[in-house]
């Protein structure tokens, strides 16, 4: 929605422009903040846990299994020698039932004894070794609890392409609701005289803490 257009003698008063303004930049403020507030909750928390990492003790929990690829399905891994490529989705889809596991569409690495799929994820890493000559599968997953999952969440590490784009979403928020929350700043600072003494600083503090501090 465009602003009202005024000329130099319109006598429509500035405090209607500055009312109007004012409205938009408050509705974009609050949308954005809306958008962001468990998002940032989320991860202002997790900036917590990620700087006091090695103080927070970890319980990592190891599983294992073991299977055996039935015949048919050790038939249809075919007669591929090296390489990267997917498991057949009838013997992705026996391990799912089988291991509990999602082994989806990933590239497993193939040789001409065994194939290996590495199946890291947030919180969580898993590997999957399936033997060529008989069949035999072994499964491992090791947990690290629910803070390094929501810490590999901050990360972005092995959270998949959605929760990339989640990322991206929230960081365009975030951009709209500081900006927004900077004109609002502006256009109060004639009433709140300790506006930008406190915005500068907090450019200020962070500067002299890389200047002073990080070598």
């Amino acid at each position: 929605m465009p602003p009202p257009s005024f000329s130099s003698s319109d006598p429509v008063p500035a405090q209607q422009r500055r009312g109007f303004w004012l409205r938009t930049l408050h509705q974009w403020h609050w949308i954005s903040s809306a958008v962001c507030l468990v998002g940032m909750l989320l991860f202002a928390v997790t900036g917590i846990t990620l700087n006091h990492a090695a103080k927070i003790e970890g319980d990592p929990q190891v599983a294992n299994q073991a299977a055996t690829l039935p015949a048919p399905l050790l038939q249809a891994l075919g007669t591929r020698e090296e390489g990267n490529a997917p498991l057949p989705g009838a013997v992705a889809e026996w391990l799912d039932d089988t291991l509990g596991t999602s082994i989806g569409t990933r590239d497993a690495e193939w040789s001409l004894d065994e194939i290996y799929l590495s199946m890291p994820g947030p919180g969580a890493d898993a590997w999957l070794s399936i033997q060529r000559g008989d069949g035999a599968v072994e499964y491992e997953r090791t947990a690290r609890g629910w803070i390094s999952y929501l810490n590999d969440l901050h990360k972005g590490r092995n959270a998949g392409p959605a929760w990339g784009w989640f990322i991206d979403v929230f960081a365009i928020a975030c951009v709209v609701f500081t900006v927004t929350g900077l004109f609002l700043l502006q256009m109060h600072a004639r009433q709140r005289r300790m506006t930008w003494p406190y915005v500068g600083l907090g450019l200020l503090v962070p500067v002299l803490l890389a200047l002073l501090f990080i070598h």
